[in-house]
């Protein structure tokens, strides 16, 4: 039986500290060769910091880190070539134009992609004779992808490629990568919007305070709460968990920003006895909303919190 393939990318035991601060918790993780994996999490999740240990821009404070089956050591020269890198935010000179910009980034590469090639993947190649100043914020992203794809990488890095884009630049980002999954390409995504790494990612690492929560497919994760639908409700006044649980259909009751959530199977079984409830202790129900259970849920589940209250994290 011939041995299984090596993993693209694997940490054991991986750790990051600032002082007395854990950035990076005692990570597992290991990425298939083709697979797009997402690290999905509040910011200040320890997920930036994880991708540049892997990246070879930050030294971990301990444990082991493979790349492509290498540890990094010297100046990784030849390991480097083998990737793309995306940062969270990416500063050009503004002065240059988009051609003139991606044929310096492909000049890195002893092999890669035409620059012409690596702007139309992008859809920007009309835009190769503008300057770079130009550019809106979603065309600038696309640019900064373009430079990370010009090198024609194994793996890619993709640190909140999405972050401050309206809908529309970030669904054609979206589409970019679905493109990349489609040729084989190994990623590593990193993400706080629950959308994104469902309709990307084969699997996710739920990670929170520098700690892996979870990890499976977006649909098992999902699928691990017990039920399929989550009812949202906000009252004036006290609903007590027991007999929120107690309610037919109930699986889970949860409370995160004033609202109480309860995960049920059956929403048109859940609602009439959860507003019968309510009516017979003389409350009023501010809010009542029902949504499919998302990526969200599961997080608030592990976490106690939502993804949105580790914004203001670095």
């Amino acid at each position: 039986m011939a041995a299984p393939a090596p993993a693209a990318l694997l940490c054991r035991a991986l750790v990051k500290r600032y002082g007395e601060l854990a950035a990076v918790d005692r990570l597992d993780l290991e990425v298939a060769a083709g697979e797009c994996f997402g690290l999905l999490g509040p910011n200040g999740a320890g997920k930036t910091t994880t991708v540049e240990i892997f990246e070879g821009l930050t030294e971990p404070s301990a444990g082991e880190v493979l790349v492509l089956g290498e540890r990094w050591h010297g100046d990784g020269r030849e390991l480097r070539t083998r990737l793309g890198i995306q940062l969270q935010e990416t500063r050009f000179p503004e002065k240059l134009r988009v051609g003139e910009l991606i044929a310096v980034f492909r000049s890195f590469y002893r092999r890669g992609l035409e620059p012409d090639e690596a702007l139309a993947r992008v859809s920007l190649a009309e835009k190769r004779g503008a300057f770079v100043r130009t550019l809106s914020g979603g065309q600038k992203q696309r640019l900064s992808l373009a430079c990370a794809l010009v090198g024609d990488p194994e793996v890619l890095f993709l640190d909140e490629p999405t972050t401050g884009l309206d809908p529309a630049s970030r669904r054609q980002i979206w589409e970019i990568v679905e493109d990349l999954k489609a040729r084989g390409r190994t990623i590593l995504l990193t993400t706080h919007y629950m959308e994104e790494a469902a309709r990307l990612c084969d699997r996710v690492a739920i990670v929170d305070r520098g700690r892996k929560l979870a990890e499976d497919t977006p649909r098992a994760l999902v699928a691990s709460l017990g039920a399929e639908h989550v009812v949202e409700l906000e009252v004036e006044g006290e609903l007590a968990d027991g007999e929120l649980a107690a309610l037919p259909g109930v699986e889970a009751v949860r409370r995160a920003e004033g609202a109480i959530r309860l995960t049920v199977a059956d929403v048109a079984r859940a609602v009439p006895p959860l507003l019968a409830l309510v009516a017979a202790h003389g409350l009023e129900a501010r809010r009542l909303a029902t949504h499919h259970a998302t990526l969200e849920d599961v997080f608030l589940a592990l976490a106690g919190r939502t993804l949105a209250d580790g914004e203001g994290g670095g």
